[in-house]
């Protein structure tokens, strides 16, 4: 699958929002990635997620994991892929993330981690420290688009889908050009029906 590929159904979906956006970080930007647009979408998830799966067609695996929320979907149709279960992590109380609800995993378990969109991979992190401390193999991670800029490292194979920097400024150096865009929540483009 290409990259090309994967922005395209972001852009159908109205997943890739452009203006000036202001990002958890505070810095500002141009675009906006929002994956839940495109998920919601049977048509694109079973296509990402059979892409997510033939990248680890050769690799045995027992179970796919997610961390909440955004892994969630992706975890589930990337192991109807793959023929095995899913599962999902989930924010412990203590700033990690771990298996909860009596999902069971022995050790030797050979798991895939699944994401949406990597930033700095915090989340896929904290999954997989707590999946090596209950004794799994990680064998390794994809996600559907790394916007890090190449920042976003893991320990073992990590094949995004995509690749897709998201240029941004801090409020103080934001560009004229930006500046001259009015700030937008996305969430606004979207319930007022400019996005798909």
């Amino acid at each position: 699958m290409s990259q090309d590929f994967v922005i395209e159904a972001f852009k159908a979906c109205g997943a890739l929002l452009e203006g000036h956006f202001i990002y958890a970080s505070g810095r500002h930007g141009r675009h906006f990635l929002q994956a839940a647009r495109v998920l919601q979408f049977p048509v694109h998830t079973e296509t990402l997620c059979r892409a997510m799966a033939e990248k680890f067609q050769d690799t045995p695996i027992d179970v796919v994991i997610g961390p909440a929320t955004g892994g969630i979907i992706l975890a589930y149709e990337t192991a109807r892929h793959v023929g095995c279960r899913s599962a999902f992590t989930e924010k412990d109380g203590e700033g990690g993330f771990a298996l909860k609800r009596g999902f069971a995993l022995k050790p030797g378990t050979r798991v895939l981690v699944v994401e949406d969109i990597v930033t700095t991979g915090g989340s896929v992190k904290e999954t997989i420290a707590h999946l090596r401390g209950r004794g799994a193999e990680i064998v390794g991670v994809s996600v559907l688009i790394d916007r890090s800029g190449g920042k976003a490292e893991f320990d073992c194979e990590y094949r995004p889908l995509c690749h897709f920097t998201l240029e941004s400024w801090p409020a103080d150096e934001v560009p004229a050009a930006l500046q001259a865009i009015p700030v937008t929540e996305p969430d606004d483009l979207i319930n007022a029906g400019i996005a798909p």
